[in-house]
């Protein structure tokens, strides 16, 4: 299950890649590296209509039988059950967005029961976008927190595919590397953007050094 992922674009290439109206992230660090209910930039279209690269924390809200007994809920980073009666609610193209990336990471088991992490990025254009979900949600994410509202996202995983798979035989990220992939996710009816649930092509992604 990817929990760090990486961009190292600068918001302008983000912002271009994407043709974005508007850009409500503020400052994105060079070399940024996002973990668990971490701010990152996602796209999505905005209440205007227009495209939008706006400010999201990662986690979305975790299905409440996993949370009795709980004081805090840190979210859920990574969907794969989208026939669940809690993920079907923000399958909506209003509730559809993409995350930037360049870089994702799984951890690999070694012979000797040690957890390595190893990189996975993508080949041809260095950025690409997770397919996600988002919404604004109340809830108390940390305990010293307290109840906050927040906008907050997850995206897809699927099964594997033959690079990923030796090292995370569960499941790897719903990628999409075009802009019309992007386009069909954000705003094609369910049963069309839904078909992008797939693995990324084993050409298209490579296995790189720590």
């Amino acid at each position: 299950m990817c929990n760090l992922y990486s961009i190292r674009l600068t918001q302008a290439d983000i912002r271009t890649w994407f043709d974005a109206a508007d850009d409500a992230f503020g400052n994105l660090a060079e070399n940024y590296q996002v973990y668990p209910d971490y701010p990152a930039p996602i796209g999505r279209i905005g209440a205007d209509g227009r495209r939008l690269i706006a400010r999201a924390r990662w986690g979305m809200p975790t299905p409440p039988k996993f949370l009795e007994g709980k004081k805090a809920d840190p979210g859920v980073t990574n969907i794969r059950n989208l026939a669940s009666p809690h993920w079907r609610r923000w399958l909506g193209p209003e509730c559809r967005c993409v995350v930037p990336m360049t870089a994702f990471s799984e951890y690999e088991t070694t012979p000797e029961g040690k957890k390595v992490l190893r990189w996975f990025e993508p080949t041809g254009e260095p950025l690409a976008w997770f397919a996600g979900i988002w919404t604004t949600w109340t809830s108390t994410r940390k305990v010293r927190e307290g109840e906050v509202s927040a906008d907050i996202f997850a995206f897809l995983t699927t099964e594997p595919n033959a690079v990923v798979a030796p090292i995370h035989a569960k499941a790897m990220p719903v990628i999409l590397r075009t802009r019309e992939e992007v386009a069909t996710w954000l705003a094609a009816p369910a049963a069309e953007a839904l078909a992008l649930q797939r693995p990324l092509p084993d050409e298209a992604l490579r296995l790189v050094s720590p």
